[in-house]
């Protein structure tokens, strides 16, 4: 006749002291506490699957508590009706988590944590948001080792299908720098993107309107100060003109960064697109 095992109670658990060698404290059903030498109060599970003796980790004393031991204990059980060794069943949930860490996805936002002290804020938020949109809804969701050139060529082809040729060229960058950091972090063998050197739609180079000849400086100041359109653009046009800063530093400059009485400007550093090289010096304009 099996032996009758007297429950633990929440007080036993907590006064179990540590002996020479390890201890076992059985709670019945096959849940019981081992102590180590060291203080260790750890859960374990011993079943039998396949004619085989198992034990199952259940946790540490106190974070897992008694009450929730015996409830881990009572899923354990579960599985063992339904003929699932609850040993392999955690290998292949930890492995399924693994691999869900390597998806393209997860390694993207990691590398995009990391860029984020050297980028600006508009920078940043322009490659996540072409992420989100464009590349994360077709592989994201996969091991990044297990893409290929034409996995990738298929997403910069849609975009290319909305005429956004150059964003399709800019994203394929993107996506090249997440590969080279899979690379080298060990979670890639290559960077794949490499192989669609060519296959995009050539961009063509478009100039911007510029003045190239000084005596067309003074007509040009002449039709921003006869501009009747709205003051703020006004006042940001003379500003541009003045410091020749560029146009999103002007539009998110606040008054706490001008010092009137000295004529100065100072931009902060994380607004600057070059910020990783100006980290030393923050740019200043007067």
């Amino acid at each position: 006749m099996p032996k009758r095992i007297t429950p633990l109670s929440d007080s036993q658990v907590k006064s179990a002291k540590p002996q020479a060698q390890d201890y076992k404290l059985m709670d019945g059903y096959g849940l019981f506490l081992l102590v180590t030498p060291t203080g260790g109060k750890l859960w374990r599970f011993d079943y039998r699957f396949g004619g085989k003796r198992k034990i199952l980790a259940m946790g540490a004393y106190p974070a897992v508590s008694l009450a929730a031991a015996r409830q881990r204990r009572e899923e354990v059980k579960q599985l063992l009706a339904n003929g699932v060794d609850p040993g392999e069943a955690r290998k292949a949930q930890k492995q399924s988590l693994e691999q869900l860490a390597d998806t393209f996805e997860a390694i993207a936002w990691e590398w995009y944590n990391r860029q984020l002290p050297v980028w600006s804020t508009t920078h940043a938020a322009t490659v996540i948001s072409r992420l989100k949109r464009d590349v994360f809804p077709h592989v994201g969701a996969r091991p990044i080792a297990d893409l290929k050139a034409t996995d990738l060529l298929q997403v910069f082809r849609r975009i290319e299908a909305r005429e956004k040729i150059e964003t399709a060229h800019r994203i394929k960058s993107i996506c090249g720098q997440v590969f080279r950091y899979a690379v080298a972090t060990g979670r890639a063998e290559r960077d794949c993107t490499a192989d669609l050197k060519g296959t995009l739609t050539p961009v063509i180079p478009k100039h911007h309107a510029a003045l190239t000849d000084p005596k067309d400086v003074a007509p040009f100041l002449r039709a921003m100060d006869e501009y009747t359109g709205s003051f703020v653009v006004k006042c940001a046009m003379r500003l541009s003109a003045l410091v020749f800063q560029r146009p999103g530093e002007i539009r998110w400059a606040e008054w706490s960064e001008f010092d009137l009485d000295v004529g100065e400007w100072n931009v902060p550093i994380e607004r600057m697109k070059l910020k990783k090289r100006l980290k030393e010096a923050p740019q200043r304009s007067s």
